[in-house]
């Protein structure tokens, strides 16, 4: 094999004798060297020094080889006696081992682009340039059958080969070239020769004029290739869709107007001249610049330039949003830029698409909206919702960086768009049998949610309902992630969408579903904690849904049930201690509750909802009580007539629901104080709750109570149960509150109430102190029994137990049913044994009037009903003590 020459020879016309000599050895060195250091040398080249001197390495070599090229080129030298014979010698020795190392040190000298400037000139690349093109155009078809046949299948993706993704980036760069216009320097005329078809020769014309012509030519070899174009491009869709989503969206919108392209102007006649065909060349060519740079597979230098390009689109968008004329070349140009826009952006791995969208989130959601900020149109008016949406929406099919990177941009723009199409697009995702695809959607609709909450500017046409009813959905769903963003997402939604649902899941029949509706009911309930009408909204969806029960109990469908399961207003109750933990002021809430109460005195629910915050209330006591009273004086005090009417209408159905309304008007304020704890009634100082009642003077000269001022609870208890015209219910109530008060104020109140009816022998006034004095000993014990005014009433008691008993007298039978205490030992005859930490048996009955077994079976009546007072820890220690008593005394009768 023939050896390569150990000299490199340089003509004579050099600068100067030392440096053609030394120039000549440094390119000597270099193409004689083996090819494996030759690459590894330029790889590895360190950076320039100041001066570079040739000293056998072939680091230096090319370091002076460098530096020699690029002054003369900055002098505007010719590089034609250096780079000519290089090439020479790379033809000369072709096939040698040898032959390759010219166009290694070529190409490195051409990335220098002064040095590339000035080969191209010296050589006349730029005249020939349109001339190389169409040589080379004629290899397009070649290109396009190497990558269509270059793919493979995997997982029913379809991959690229290299020779593939060679033969894609050639015709790319080949058809950028097409439609790059040649430019000449404007220093110089330039002529050369046009060579006609037949041989000959015309004369010569000046350059521009030909390379105007040459670039028209270049524009139509382009449309020629239009469909190996179209091929191409599908092919790079297949090749993105796995590892590229967005720009693979990006691409198939480039595809659909290459589409409309070969439909609108390809039928078009060629003549030369027509406006309308020209029209189609020159969108082709303006339009694929940038589609062809952006489809580009491998670019190295696209990271180093793509915030300039982003720039250029944002601001092209923003720019032709704003154009209230031509509205339709507008919306052509924006579909433009947001095709590039997506081809720009999918082509970034995930983690720097994070970091883009981020950095960039506000320009492209403000830019992605400006038609609608400017000309106050909807999107969908000039078609940007149909560029838009396939671009960004099936980003959300994959569960990867880019779905997440894009999710506050699609929540944005469906929190902004006067249309809601693209709010169906990612609601749609919701009952999707995909979970990433759920996944997204729901990470979507929790942006939109949040972002309304923050936000002034939200469109009215945003269908909640319809988002909060595909949340509640998600409250089944088998992933649990899923279950709980969704959860967590329902307290941010209006309550009167949820919360009816939620009553309603409550009561499902599968147990999984009855505890997340459960969790979620009260995380609605204490995000809206200080929202009285929310809690007011629950007592109303726990009442319709008992009111639809019993309807269908009424039909015979079945028997209070509901979705399988008994319908229990305690198990939508039973959320409530846990809500309340979360109140901070009960003062907002207890006004808005108590009307509620008195506006529907028959809703039992609300008697059970204040039984459990019973303690909330004690501590705002005040509030509570106040308004009670409040109620309590608007209801029209009752008189002999009107008792009358009513008792009249029991009998009449028609009328009955007037009584029946009345009754629990009066019960309603005696329901709400029963649910305020014992520790409310032992404040002696509160003026709400005794007022006037706790001076001792006043009570004693009080005669009738029905004079007393309704200025304090005290005073209400006491006219209700001394009161003629009472409803029995009521006045049966209120005597079992009067027990609850305190006996520094209840034994005076009762002691003189008790004298005076026994002078006038007022029995329904004897009726009530008895009870109330009954009640008392239950609930006080030791502290009532202990009181002075307890002497005057066991006296009082003894006095009317001594009159004669007349069969048939109802009072003297409802007098028998008198205190706890005489119960005990009359029943017992035992006075010696105590029965209670009360020490009942202090009380000594001293009557020696024998008593009738009716009397016993009334005693026995009273306490049955006093047991029922006792609360369950006071039960077995009561029972324990009394019932050997008792069971001794029934064996002795």
């Amino acid at each position: 094999m023939e050896e390569p020459q150990s000299h490199f020879l340089l003509p004579h016309s050099t600068s100067s004798e030392l440096s053609a000599v030394t120039l000549g050895r440094a390119i000597s060195s270099l193409l004689s060297a083996r090819p494996k250091k030759l690459h590894d040398a330029v790889s590895q080249l360190s950076p320039l020094p100041p001066l570079a001197s040739v000293s056998g390495s072939l680091d230096d070599s090319l370091r002076f080889l460098h530096n020699y090229l690029n002054d003369a080129a900055r002098r505007n030298e010719p590089l034609d006696e250096i780079l000519i014979p290089m090439l020479d010698h790379n033809l000369r020795n072709k096939d040698s081992k040898h032959g390759g190392q010219a166009l290694v040190v070529l190409n490195w000298l051409f990335q220098d682009e002064v040095i590339f400037r000035a080969g191209c000139d010296g050589a006349g690349i730029k005249e020939r340039y349109p001339d190389l093109l169409k040589i080379l155009a004629s290899c397009i078809p070649q290109l396009s059958v190497v990558l269509h046949k270059g793919s493979t299948l995997q997982d029913g993706y379809e991959l690229p080969s290299r020779l593939a993704v060679s033969a894609a980036n050639c015709f790319l760069s080949l058809s950028e070239a097409l439609i790059r216009k040649a430019k000449v320097s404007s220093n110089k005329a330039i002529k050369r020769p046009v060579v006609s078809l037949d041989g000959g020769e015309k004369k010569a014309k000046p350059a521009p004029e030909t390379l105007d012509a040459s670039n028209m030519e270049l524009d139509y070899i382009l449309w020629d290739h239009l469909e190996e174009v179209y091929g191409l491009v599908q092919k790079l869709v297949a090749w993105s869709k796995k590892s590229r989503p967005l720009h693979a969206k990006g691409l198939e919108q480039v595809l659909k107007w290459l589409h409309e392209i070969k439909g609108h102007y390809r039928n078009v006649k060629a003549e030369a001249g027509s406006k309308v065909f020209k029209t189609g060349m020159l969108l082709l060519s303006s339009c694929w610049k940038h589609y062809g740079m952006l489809m580009n597979l491998e670019d190295q230098k696209f990271s180093q330039h793509y915030k300039e390009l982003l720039d250029q689109y944002l601001a092209g968008i923003q720019f032709y949003a704003s154009q209230i004329e031509n509205k339709d070349g507008s919306s052509e140009t924006i579909k433009f830029f947001l095709n590039c826009l997506c081809l720009l952006l999918g082509r970034f791995e995930c983690k720097k698409f994070d970091s883009i969208v981020s950095e960039y989130r506000m320009r492209i959601s403000q830019v992605l909206l400006a038609q609608q900020k400017s000309s106050g149109s909807s999107l969908t008016d000039t078609g940007e919702v149909d560029a838009v949406l396939p671009l960004l929406i099936h980003v959300l099919d994959e569960r990867d960086g880019t779905a997440r990177a894009v999710v506050l941009l699609i929540a944005e723009y469906c929190l902004m768009s006067r249309d809601s199409q693209c709010l169906e697009e990612v609601i749609e995702r919701l009952t999707s049998e995909d979970v990433q695809q759920r996944r997204n959607a729901v990470d979507v609709i929790s942006e939109v949610i949040h972002l309304s909450s923050d936000s002034k500017n939200v469109h009215t046409q945003l269908s909640w309902q319809d988002i909060a009813k595909h949340l509640l959905v998600l409250l089944e769903d088998e992933d649990i992630a899923i279950k709980e963003q969704a959860s967590s997402l329902l307290p941010l939604i209006d309550p009167s969408l949820v919360l009816p649902a939620l009553v309603n899941l409550i009561y499902s029949g599968d147990e999984r579903l009855q505890a997340t509706a459960s969790d979620a009911c009260v995380a609605v309930l204490k995000y809206h904690s200080q929202k009285a009408e929310v809690i007011c909204m629950l007592l109303d969806c726990l009442s319709i849904l008992i009111i639809a029960s019993i309807m269908y109990y009424s039909n015979m469908v079945s028997c209070l049930k509901l979705a399988g399961s008994k319908l229990e207003s305690d198990r939508v109750l039973r959320l409530i201690p846990e809500w309340s933990k979360s109140v901070q002021s009960w003062n907002l809430l207890i006004e808005p509750l108590i009307d509620k109460m008195f506006a529907e005195p028959s809703n039992t629910n609300i008697v059970r909802f204040l039984g459990h915050i019973s303690e909330h209330l004690a501590d705002a006591a005040d509030v509570v009580l106040s308004c009670v009273l409040m109620h309590a004086k608007r209801l029209k005090e009752m008189d002999d007539s009107s008792f009358s009417r009513l008792e009249c209408q029991t009998h009449k159905s028609d009328d009955s629901g007037t009584m029946q309304q009345t009754l629990f008007e009066h019960l309603c304020p005696l329901l709400v104080i029963k649910m305020i704890p014992l520790r409310v009634f032992n404040d002696l100082d509160s003026a709400v709750m005794y007022g006037q009642l706790a001076n001792e003077e006043i009570v004693h000269d009080c005669r009738d109570i029905n004079a007393i001022n309704l200025d304090s609870v005290t005073a209400l208890l006491l006219k209700r149960t001394f009161c003629k015209f009472e409803f029995n219910d009521v006045r049966k109530l209120a005597t079992e509150l009067c027990g609850r008060i305190h006996p520094e104020v209840l034994i005076p109140l009762i002691s003189s109430q008790l004298e005076y009816a026994a002078v006038s022998q007022d029995i329904m006034k004897i009726k009530g102190c008895s009870f109330a004095i009954c009640t008392s000993l239950v609930v006080r014990g030791h502290k009532s029994l202990s009181h002075p005014g307890m002497l005057i009433i066991r006296k009082t008691l003894e006095t009317m137990l001594m009159w004669p008993s007349v069969d048939g007298d109802e009072g003297n039978a409802t007098l028998k049913n008198s205190v706890l205490t005489y119960v005990i030992n009359q029943l017992t005859e035992d006075k010696d044994t105590p029965v209670s930490k009360s020490n009942l048996d202090d009380v000594k009955c001293t009557t020696a009037v024998p008593v009738p077994i009716s009397f016993y079976l009334c005693m026995a009546n009273v306490l049955i009903s006093a047991c029922q007072k006792i609360s369950d820890s006071g039960k077995k220690p009561f029972a324990r003590r009394s019932l050997p008593r008792l069971i001794r005394a029934v064996e002795v009768q």
